[in-house]
């Protein structure tokens, strides 16, 4: 089973937003039994909270429920629990780093590495742009599941 973990800084829009966008990919690639995925944040600062309600509605659009999730922070014991810490910035990968011990398993990576343009998924907390992360994050999925299953 490859055990995904999405991390973004809340872990309100962009790794809930790609948690549950791959968890509908693998799904619907007949592959969910292969995944274990979830999402974290790098700070405190949304523990607790749902999703923000515009991802919440962008997801609905597209027919992907994410009730139930809420935020919560990533820790060192994850660094064990799962094979790829996927990151949506620079700034996620610094605080990515920092709690792993310096990623002595090469663990960490940004979701864009797995398109074929590197880069940042911007955080449409800040943008607004929730469709210009949508694209982003759709896109690093589908490389995600094209890289770890090049079967399907």
């Amino acid at each position: 089973m490859k055990k995904i973990l999405f991390i973004c800084h809340g872990n309100i829009c962009r790794s809930p937003m790609a948690e549950f966008v791959m968890k509908d990919i693998v799904r619907k690639a007949g592959a969910a039994e292969r995944f274990y995925i979830e999402s974290a944040a790098t700070s405190s600062e949304e523990l607790g909270n749902p999703v923000y309600p515009p991802v919440r509605r962008l997801l609905g659009r597209y027919g992907i429920d994410c009730s139930g999730k809420t935020a919560r922070q990533i820790t060192h014991a994850d660094y064990d629990r799962f094979a790829l810490w996927i990151g949506m910035d620079e700034e996620n990968l610094f605080d990515m780093k920092v709690i792993s011990h310096c990623d002595p398993q090469n663990k960490i990576r940004l979701l864009l590495d797995f398109t074929s343009r590197s880069g940042s998924v911007a955080d449409p907390w800040y943008t607004r742009d929730f469709e210009a992360a949508w694209r982003d994050i759709n896109e690093g999925c589908q490389g995600l599941l094209r890289h770890l299953c090049p079967d399907l």
